[in-house]
């Protein structure tokens, strides 16, 4: 096990599970500078490290994170009003870019309040499993801005655009169930055993076709966009790259031998 740990964001790395704990439970994980800083420092590591097969992002104490810290946001508007935004482009495109980047795959454990960026932040992720307390909003109307963390692309692609809409013009909040049942979140579980299910899930993933997740993953981002010919065409190259894989040539060997594939992740 490796590992470092840092005042608000706790990150470590065990048996090719990195984890990425937001640590700031006395501001329900509220992002602020030094949060938002080590957060960024935790996805470079993840990016950088390659014995990282799927990395875990929960948080601390009751809420998984309510977005920016506004108290840290009103003194900058006090004191440069004409620069107190630039955290946008200083901080949250950065983060969701880099979320966005790790190849591997992405597991968000979502406990209490997940709002505003913080939202923003799990929905950068692939697969999203829910504490049946968890409740999850935009907030940004009801402070008078719009949109940041990708939110305005990620949230309409998850549960469509009318939901969406609706979810930023009223400002109001969705319980887990209800995310569940719009396609926000794979899985909602009783909070007390939600971090050993995000977890455990992303040890399995870890354990399986690394590759081909990568693949994956990269095609989806693709061809949420673009022709037919040009899905088709990246579709073709991936498998034909996966073809050749140590990983493919031992699952189709094991299918036929019946036996369980273990999978190397390349």
């Amino acid at each position: 096990m490796t590992g470092t740990s840092a005042a608000t964001v706790d990150y470590h790395v065990e048996d090719g599970v990195a984890a990425i704990r937001l640590d700031r439970p006395g501001a329900s994980n509220a992002l602020d500078r030094a949060t938002k800083q080590q957060l960024l420092n935790a996805l470079t590591a993840v990016a950088a490290d390659n014995s990282v097969r799927a990395l875990v992002i929960t948080a601390a104490g009751k809420n998984f994170c309510v977005g920016q810290d506004l108290a840290e946001h009103v003194d900058a508007l006090h004191a440069d009003p004409g620069h107190a935004m630039d955290t946008v482009r200083d901080h949250y495109n950065p983060i969701v870019t880099a979320l966005h980047a790790i190849k591997v795959p992405v597991i968000a454990g979502i406990n209490g309040a997940c709002v505003g960026a913080g939202l923003g932040l799990a929905l950068a992720g692939d697969v999203r499993i829910a504490g049946s307390n968890a409740k999850f909003g935009t907030a940004f109307t009801g402070i008078g801005l719009a949109a940041d963390s990708a939110l305005s692309a990620s949230l309409p692609r998850l549960i469509g655009a009318g939901r969406a809409t609706a979810m930023f013009l009223l400002a109001d909040t969705i319980d887990a169930a209800t995310a569940q049942a719009w396609g926000l979140v794979h899985q909602v579980v009783d909070p007390d055993v939600l971090d050993d299910v995000a977890t455990g899930l992303a040890a399995r993933l870890a354990a399986g076709p690394t590759a081909a997740f990568s693949a994956v993953k990269a095609l989806l981002s693709e061809n949420a966009t673009g022709s037919l010919q040009d899905i088709l065409e990246r579709e073709a190259a991936a498998q034909q790259r996966l073809g050749a894989s140590s990983d493919h040539g031992a699952a189709v060997e094991a299918f036929l031998a019946k036996a369980r594939p273990v999978f190397v992740g390349h």
